[in-house]
């Protein structure tokens, strides 16, 4: 009986490192990800085939359409097109972002994605040298202009 707790333990340990194994050269040979074009995605724009572009990753969000709590119209609206911002701009919770995940298909091609660094930047050296003084710098000349007409006009009409 001893010996045949050892062979059961070995074989058990055995399986136990052949799985182990297997996962760990199929994380070192990592899945392939499929990329898709705005121009592939956009195909697929109709309630019976669905996809979303939400921050660079595809979901075929086909099966969940009809179990959106904000309804399915929302989500057409958005079919086949990058719905990034109207995603952020909902402000979905952390589970649902967490199911999105159920529905990922793939990656945003290279060539299409959107640079955010230099939008940031760009707004960024905008709002510190041109658009602060021109806030402040057009109104105080349109209202000096019209201080001047107003009183060259009221002062004119007095003398006569």
């Amino acid at each position: 009986m001893g010996e045949g707790m050892k062979d059961a333990i070995n074989k058990r340990d055995s399986a136990s490192a052949t799985n182990t194994n297997r996962e760990e050269s199929s994380e070192a040979a990592g899945e392939s990800v499929e990329y898709y074009t705005l121009e592939e995605i956009r195909v697929h724009n109709m309630s019976g085939d669905t996809w979303l572009v939400i921050h660079d990753k595809v979901y075929n969000i086909t099966r969940f359409l009809e179990e959106h709590p904000g309804g399915e119209e929302v989500l057409l609206e958005q079919a086949g097109t990058d719905a990034t911002e109207s995603f952020e701009d909902v402000g979905h919770s952390t589970d649902a972002r967490e199911m999105l995940q159920q529905y990922y298909i793939g990656e945003l091609h290279m060539d299409d994605r959107k640079n955010m660094k230099p939008k940031e930047v760009f707004a960024a050296n905008s709002g510190s040298s041109g658009g602060t003084w021109t806030t402040w710098l057009i109104p105080a000349i349109a209202t000096a202009i019209i201080g001047i007409l107003l009183r060259y006009y009221v002062f004119d009409h007095k003398s006569s």
